[in-house]
């Protein structure tokens, strides 16, 4: 007997899976299908030590930073408080721009886009059965469009 897992996003091609393996002889009682609970809360935007998902809010403002440092010391040379302090105020000031730049950008824009084209996996189907029809069955669940599935040998 082997297991085989798949994960579904909850449309009418798993209803088709399921009476599809039905009609391939895999008995009712040989099919589990599991509800997942997906993430409701919003992710965080600032990481800490422990937790941690790859998204950088100041490395625009870094670069602008720079950039500004540079521009705001070379004019710096012909006003009043000279390049250093002029400097200073274009790296404060590029920072705080590409920081909003980019806060804005991943809690709008990305926001949006992962409302719009994200594929959750919403329910995982288990079936059962003998070794020999393990490949029907898959071959069932990815012609569904199953989001991904495992095989299990017991």
């Amino acid at each position: 007997m082997i297991q085989i897992f798949s994960t579904f996003e909850h449309s009418t091609n798993l209803e088709l899976a399921i009476s599809s393996l039905e009609k391939n002889g895999i008995n009712k009682e040989n099919i589990f299908a599991v509800p997942l609970t997906n993430r409701k809360t919003q992710r965080r935007m600032f990481d800490n030590i422990h937790n941690a998902d790859g998204i950088s809010l100041i490395s625009t403002g870094a670069m602008l930073g720079t950039a500004f440092a540079v521009i705001g010391a070379s004019v710096g040379f012909k006003l009043a408080w000279g390049p250093i302090y002029w400097g200073l105020i274009g790296t404060g000031a590029g920072f705080i721009l590409g920081f909003l730049i980019d806060l804005i950008y991943y809690k709008v824009i990305k926001k949006q886009q992962r409302l719009l084209r994200g594929k959750n996996s919403e329910i995982i189907i288990i079936v059962e059965c003998e070794e020999n029809n393990g490949d029907i069955v898959e071959e069932i669940l990815w012609h569904h469009l199953a989001l991904g599935t495992a095989r299990i040998i017991s």
